[in-house]
C-alpha cells in the first residue's frame, strides 16, 4: 500500500501535462484511501494531501480539479488527522472561489461542497471557519437559487446535476448546525426558512421535502430563538398542512409515509408543538398506518426510520461522482 501511494504521488507530480493520467492516478489514490484511515494518514505524511490540495487550485483542467477535490474529501472523511490538517480558513476561502467562479461547472461546485461537508462534519473548528469566512452565507445562497421553480418537480434526482448540487448543499448545511450543535450557525441558517416554507407549500416531491425537513429539524433543535422565528413565519402551520396531506396519501404511497415520519419528527419538538392532544392524534393515526404498512413491508419501514440526512451526508460525495464525470469511479 505504501509503495503504491508513493508511486502514485510521483505520477501526479510528473504528469502535469497529462490530465487524463492525473485523473487516473487520483482515482487509484482515493480507491486505496477510501475508508482506510492508515492509508490516508500515510499519504498525509508523505506530502500527498498538501500536493493534491495545491493541484486542485493550480490545474487548468476541470477534470483534474474535480478529481482532486473528490480525493481530498475521501481522505478527510477517512482520517481525523487529515481533517485537522486541511481544516483552515485558507481552504474554505479557496472553496469559495470554486463556488463563485463563473466558469465553474455544476459538478466542480458539488465536489467543492463535498469538501466543505467533510471539513465541518463532527468538527467545531470547521463549523467556525465556515461561518467566519462567509462560506455558510454562500451555501445558503446556493440553497435558495440552485433549483428553479420548474426544477422542484424532480423526475430523476440521480441524473439531475443541479438537484445533486442542491441536495449536497442541504447535507452540508445540516452538518454546519449539528453534531456538535452550533447556535451561531443555526441563527444564520434560519434566514432561509421563508424559502423553505414556500417550497413545502408548493411541492411535496419526496426528493425536495426530505432534505428540507432534515435541515429544518436540525436548525431548530434546542434553539429557542430559531424555534420562535420558525413559528412566527408560519412554518409550523405549513408543516401541519404537509403532514396531513402526506398522512392522507400514506395508505396509497410508501414514499408519502416516509415523508410523514420525517415531518412528524420535526413537529414533535415540544417547544414547537402547542397542543399535546393534537400531537397524540397525529401519532395515533400515523402509528396505525405504520402498523398496516409494516405488515406488508417490514424492511422498508425500518429503513425509513433512519435519518435521511445522515445517510445522504455519509454518501453524498461518492454517490454519482463516477457517472457525472464520465466514469470517474
Amino acid at each position: 500500500m505504501k509503495t503504491d501511494l508513493n508511486l502514485l504521488l510521483e505520477c501526479l507530480k510528473y504528469q502535469m501535462d497529462c490530465p487524463l493520467s492525473q485523473k487516473e492516478a487520483l482515482i487509484t489514490i482515493y480507491s486505496i484511501c477510501q475508508q482506510n484511515s492508515e492509508a490516508s494518514e500515510y499519504f498525509r505524511e508523505i506530502g500527498g494531501l498538501v500536493f493534491i490540495n495545491d493541484l486542485a487550485k493550480s490545474s487548468a483542467h476541470c477534470i483534474v480539479k474535480e478529481a482532486a477535490l473528490f480525493t481530498l474529501g475521501i481522505i478527510i472523511e477517512s482520517n481525523v488527522y487529515c481533517q485537522q490538517t486541511l481544516c483552515t480558513p485558507a481552504l474554505f476561502e479557496d472553496l469559495i472561489l470554486f463556488l463563485i467562479k463563473k466558469d465553474s461547472g455544476v459538478n466542480l461546485k458539488r465536489m467543492s461542497v463535498y469538501v466543505i461537508l467533510v471539513l465541518v462534519s463532527n468538527n467545531k473548528n470547521g463549523q467556525t471557519y465556515v461561518r467566519d469566512t462567509g462560506c455558510i452565507s454562500l451555501l445558503l445562497q446556493l440553497f435558495r437559487t440552485t433549483l428553479s421553480t420548474s426544477e422542484k418537480n424532480v423526475s430523476d434526482e440521480n441524473t439531475d446535476p443541479c438537484y445533486q448540487l442542491w441536495s449536497s448543499v442541504c447535507s452540508t448545511l445540516c452538518a454546519c448546525v449539528n453534531n456538535p450543535q452550533n447556535e451561531d450557525n443555526q441563527n444564520i441558517c434560519c434566514s432561509v426558512f421563508p424559502y423553505a416554507r414556500e417550497w413545502l407549500e408548493s411541492c411535496t416531491e419526496p426528493e425536495i421535502v426530505r432534505p428540507i425537513c432534515s435541515f429544518l429539524g436540525l436548525t431548530v433543535a434546542n434553539n429557542s430563538y430559531v424555534q420562535k422565528y420558525f413559528v412566527s413565519i408560519g412554518g409550523l402551520d405549513t408543516l401541519a398542512k404537509v403532514l396531513l396531506e402526506l398522512m392522507h396519501d400514506s395508505c396509497l404511497s410508501h414514499s408519502s409515509m416516509k415523508l410523514a415520519v420525517v415531518i412528524l419528527c420535526v413537529k414533535a419538538d415540544p417547544t414547537l408543538y402547542g397542543s399535546l392532544l393534537e400531537l397524540i392524534k397525529d401519532v395515533e393515526k400515523l402509528s396505525r398506518d405504520l402498523q398496516s404498512l409494516h405488515s406488508a413491508k417490514p424492511s422498508s419501514i425500518r429503513s425509513s426510520a433512519s435519518s435521511p440526512w445522515s445517510t445522504q451526508a455519509g454518501r453524498m460525495g461518492r454517490a454519482g461522482f463516477g457517472s457525472s464525470t464520465g466514469g470517474m469511479g
